[in-house]
């Protein structure tokens, strides 16, 4: 017998379960590929917000690696602030916690969990290369101490809560550290452009994707300032762009003669 009705079927079947899992809803499916309806403006929206944060994630995987490669091989941190560092990984879990907590989808603050392990592994070396390796031990083993707290469902909302509205000031003092040290340096020492620059197109993205993802006009509005303070410290790396340390000490000498 003849069916009375059969479904509709595209040749992107095979991959819907992916596409819905990471890239948009059932229904976004079937307006694309069911009724081809390419130009719905709402799933257009849902698909460029899960790409970006997907590409976003998947980026800051890497978006420190030349920061720490640059430390290992130049074996100092001279020009980055530990104190700076402590902010940004107070910001970076503020946001973790405060989204776990929220059951925000992973797309919407995954980057911060590759962020944290970088920036932890950054402190760790400007410990080291300080000649206080002890003291970078100890600052890894209280940092996780407190993060497993933190992340876990036993915090009060009211703490992430409070922890992610704290972000903003907490960045802007961090960013505000390392600007204050780069001017006084005259140069911006082993800061990475590559990561600097990734960081501040990260952070620009990532006011779209909260606006869509979450809707949350916290987390929105911490990227919003995330992104300003960024950018100070792209426009100083610019600045600074053929400044280094060496160049800077030959001046004070002749300065001092």
């Amino acid at each position: 017998m003849t069916p009375l009705f059969t479904m509709a079927v595209s040749p992107m079947d095979p991959l819907k379960d992916v596409l819905v899992k990471y890239f948009m809803p059932e229904r976004c499916y079937d307006e694309f590929f069911l009724s081809f309806n390419l130009l719905h403006v709402e799933c257009l929206k849902i698909v460029l917000s899960k790409g970006l944060g997907i590409g976003i994630i998947l980026g800051s995987v890497l978006v420190k690696l030349p920061q720490i490669l640059k430390l290992i091989g130049a074996k100092s941190a001279e020009g980055l602030s530990f104190n700076a560092v402590l902010l940004e990984l107070f910001a970076i879990t503020g946001t973790m916690a405060y989204s776990l907590a929220n059951s925000f989808p992973f797309s919407a603050w995954g980057e911060a969990l590759f962020l944290m392990l970088q920036t932890v592994a950054i402190g760790f070396l400007i410990q080291h290369y300080g000649g206080r390796t002890l003291k970078g031990f100890v600052f890894l083993v209280v940092y996780f101490a407190l993060m497993s707290v933190l992340v876990s469902p036993a915090a009060p909302l009211s703490v992430v809560t409070t922890m992610q509205a704290s972000n903003m000031p907490a960045i802007i003092f961090g960013r505000l550290i390392q600007a204050v040290t780069n001017y006084r340096n005259g140069h911006t020492g082993q800061l990475s452009a590559i990561s600097v620059f990734l960081l501040f197109a990260g952070s620009l993205a990532r006011i779209f994707t909260s606006v869509q993802e979450t809707g949350d006009s916290l987390m929105a509005f911490t990227y919003v300032i995330s992104s300003c303070c960024n950018g100070l410290i792209t426009a100083q790396v610019l600045y600074y762009w053929n400044s280094s340390p060496e160049g800077q000490k030959k001046k004070k000498k002749k300065k001092v003669q």
